[in-house]
């Protein structure tokens, strides 16, 4: 970069902003969980970062890249992140391949800068995370749910909406629960609602409320895009009830999978807005959530029918696990919890609730016994950490965040015992971890033909084929199958990057369609002379002329 350059750029950023050349930072800025460097063989790279700490800095340097941009010496452009945590679909790592590039974070921009108790409305900034929002909740006694994800309480809460992202608490559809957006247009001009600008009140309260606003809806134009950049969101969230439980429904057979879709689907229908959405997963998912690293040569190779068959008998793991979650009063809770246990006796399964007894009890054994001990019984030690993954499962149907899902990304990781499980970590410690996540029919046929898929595909590539279901709707079923592998192996990176590949051109093919992809998807798969991506090329070139910002970012060029 420039003298010239760096002296323009330091004049319009606040004190406490910073704008950094640091090679370790910006070499930790590029590590990510998908090894795309070995796989694509090209490298992608940043010339500094910016740390904002004011928002309105935003659109100063918007305008200053726009202004440079005809100069050779002088032209940039801007990568913005919150926390840069977007595991598995590029982490932190810009998806164009320019040489010019700035990373822009927005981490620092941590204010929450209204809540409203009475109707549950937060307005907060990029870099407010899942659990700064908890604590903000806890701190005043606001008696609401963060819309908590699996990536973990560092995550940012705007982020995942605007990639939109879902959980599993009753709001599952993040980007829905978006009331209001404001921010900047590439080309530096504000965004705000026509809603917004109309209201002639002091604190311009009723943008807040309603999400579709007046007029042609634009704020869609933020999420998976290159458009521009979100200053600060306001989000409506759930408030807790006085009641809740979990359910987990196993079943042994793999066969009863067909028979499960259906009554799933009618619980969704029949109990909409007190049931939340509801997972499905497969042994080897659960397996990889309580097992132990199973090949201790860390062999690139999926586990063995007998060596699933003996880990499921070790760990007691069924077939199939459906989990969910009911919220109300304390009656409706108990009636429904009545209505879903007669409705899943149809099927030879076991019924756990998390407020049964034998839950509270276990839980107090465990409570009261000395850890010492606990360690020295392999049996306790297991019905140990299944508890504790069962409660902190439960606390995220609370919208309370942990970081219990995020063991996954380390199965395949060779020093995956020696990590705490409280820092976790997965770009930073070196995880492989990439993402299929296709929408699927909820339909039986359909969920058996995703299963056998997966299941034929995975193993081809020495992918172990972990496979969840998740239902957003009683109508709409999102897989995400996590592709795990050594990043420090380049057999198995290849491997891992060639398995993604077969799944979407297969699954395409068979009508699953990815609802979000990563980095590198988005320029090899997307077409750029498709009428959708004609269109959306139009808006790019109307909004941002000069291509300032998110080069190639669900852009393809």
């Amino acid at each position: 970069m420039s003298k010239h350059l760096t002296s323009l750029i330091e004049n319009i950023l606040a004190p406490d902003s910073n704008l950094s050349f640091d090679s370790e930072k910006l070499s930790l800025s590029m590590r990510g969980t998908e090894g795309l460097e070995s796989f694509e063989n090209k490298k992608r790279q940043i010339m500094a970062v910016i740390t904002l700490s004011q928002s309105d800095e935003i659109k100063a340097l918007l305008d200053l890249a726009n202004k440079c941009a005809t100069d050779d010496e002088l032209a940039f452009s801007l990568y913005p992140i919150s926390t840069g945590q977007n595991w598995g679909y590029g982490t932190s790592q810009p998806a164009g391949l320019s040489k010019n590039i700035i990373l822009l974070d927005l981490g620092q921009l941590t204010n929450i800068s209204h809540f409203d108790n009475e109707l549950g409305l937060v307005t907060i900034e990029p870099g407010v995370t899942q659990q700064q929002l908890s604590d903000y909740l806890q701190l005043h006694n606001y008696n609401y749910m963060v819309p908590v994800t699996g990536a973990g309480p560092d995550c940012s809460i705007l982020a995942n909406a605007l990639e939109r992202g879902y959980g599993i608490t009753p709001y599952t559809d993040h980007f829905s629960a978006v009331t209001s957006v404001h921010g900047y247009w590439a080309n530096g001009i504000p965004y705000q609602s026509a809603v917004y600008e109309l209201d002639a009140s002091e604190d311009k309260f009723v943008d807040k409320t309603f999400k579709w606003g007046l007029g042609p809806y634009l704020e869609g134009l933020f999420t998976q895009s290159n458009l521009g950049i979100v200053s600060k969101m306001t989000i409506r969230l759930a408030k807790l009830k006085p009641d809740f439980t979990s359910f987990f429904i196993q079943m042994q057979e793999d066969a009863l999978l067909e028979e499960a879709v259906p009554l799933i689907r009618d619980i969704l229908q029949d109990y909409e807005g007190i049931v939340g959405s509801i997972n499905l997963m497969d042994q080897r998912r659960l397996l990889s959530m309580f097992a132990k690293k199973f090949n201790a040569n860390d062999a690139h190779q999926v586990m063995t029918n007998q060596e699933i068959k003996g880990l499921a008998k070790e760990l007691r793991t069924p077939s199939w696990t459906i989990v969910g979650s009911i919220y109300g009063s304390t009656r409706i809770v108990s009636a429904v919890k009545k209505e879903i246990d007669l409705i899943f006796k149809k099927l030879p399964c076991k019924r756990i609730y998390s407020n049964s007894l034998s839950i509270i009890l276990a839980n107090k054994v465990i409570n009261n016994l000395p850890a010492k001990l606990i360690n020295k019984l392999p049996t306790l030690a297991k019905i140990s950490e299944q508890l504790d993954s069962f409660n902190k499962g439960k606390e995220i149907m609370l919208g309370k965040p942990n970081k219990v899902a995020l063991k996954l990304a380390y199965w395949r990781h060779k020093e995956s015992d020696n990590f705490n499980k409280n820092s976790l970590s997965p770009g930073k410690d070196g995880c492989g971890l990439l993402w299929y996540a296709p929408l699927v029919p909820m339909k039986a046929k359909k969920i058996r033909e995703f299963v056998e898929f997966i299941r034929t595909t995975c193993p081809k590539f020495n992918i172990e084929p972990f496979i969840t279901f998740t239902n957003l709707k009683h109508d709409c079923v999102d897989s995400t199958i996590p592709i795990v592998f050594d990043l420090s192996n380049p057999k198995a990176v290849l491997d891992a990057h060639n398995c993604l590949k077969a799944l979407v051109e297969g699954g395409l093919k068979k009508g699953f369609v990815p609802y979000r992809l990563n980095i590198d998807q988005q320029q090899w798969l997307l077409n750029k002379d498709s009428d959708f991506w004609q269109t959306v090329a139009k808006l790019k070139t109307s909004l941002d002329p000069h291509n300032v910002l998110s080069q190639g970012r669900y852009n393809p060029t």
